[in-house]
């Protein structure tokens, strides 16, 4: 790719990065603000988290992440040295709105309406790289819309990240949990339970191991206490 080619597709990721939830830019899902920024896209707030990257599952499956001060958290899983799953724990729009005041936080989205801006940045980077073939490939992925689940053993279940279907198309698995802090059930909840809203997220650079044959669809992602959480 000649100088000026390659100026005008990185020119076109920043724009296509920057549009993708506003004025919200996802930063790589190692990066350890990833969660913060999923925090405001997935409940429309304008409050920074102080955000934890955890180096260890078991740590990861005992945190909650807390309404005030709002706390997050964050792992990311590998296969070698390809960062392939982020998880991030955050807190619903609901209980943001509670402890913060009606105007703290917006609409709530869900897990696979994020996978989707992250499939987006996979997608605007392999063009950029000038792999049209690989960016169409993974423009073809399908994120199902999975709900969330209700309890954090199903949570941290195992399951396939992603999938490939009869025809031949790749699924792409994003689940989460979701309690609504407005439901009665907070009634009887413990307050760390309640609010709680977290999420797998497939990242762009699996994505595009994905589409371009560098992996193979079908790994199974667990939450157990030998779970690559570092780079290899």
């Amino acid at each position: 790719m000649n100088h000026s080619k390659r100026i005008a597709a990185l020119a076109f990721l920043v724009l296509s990065q920057t549009s993708l939830a506003g004025d919200i830019v996802f930063p790589s899902p190692t990066d350890p603000t990833f969660c913060q920024v999923l925090q405001k896209y997935l409940s429309n707030t304008e409050l920074t988290s102080k955000n934890v990257l955890f180096r260890d599952m078991a740590e990861y499956r005992a945190s909650k992440s807390m309404v005030k001060p709002l706390q997050t958290f964050q792992v990311v899983q590998y296969s070698g040295s390809v960062p392939i799953m982020v998880s991030c724990k955050v807190k619903g729009a609901a209980h943001i709105r509670s402890a913060h005041g009606e105007t703290a936080a917006g609409e709530q989205k869900f897990c696979p309406e994020a996978a989707r801006q992250l499939q987006r940045i996979a997608i605007a980077e392999l063009r950029a790289e000038g792999n049209s073939e690989a960016a169409d490939t993974a423009a073809g992925f399908v994120v199902d819309d999975i709900e969330p689940y209700i309890t954090g053993q199903s949570y941290l279940s195992e399951f396939q990240l992603s999938h490939v279907d009869d025809a031949g198309v790749i699924h792409m698995s994003s689940p989460g949990l979701f309690h609504d802090y407005e439901s009665w059930t907070r009634w009887i909840l413990p307050e760390r339970l309640a609010g709680q809203v977290y999420c797998h997220l497939a990242t762009p650079a699996y994505m595009k191991a994905l589409a371009t044959g560098a992996m193979a669809p079908g790994v199974v992602m667990s939450a157990v206490d030998e779970a690559p959480v570092t780079p290899r």
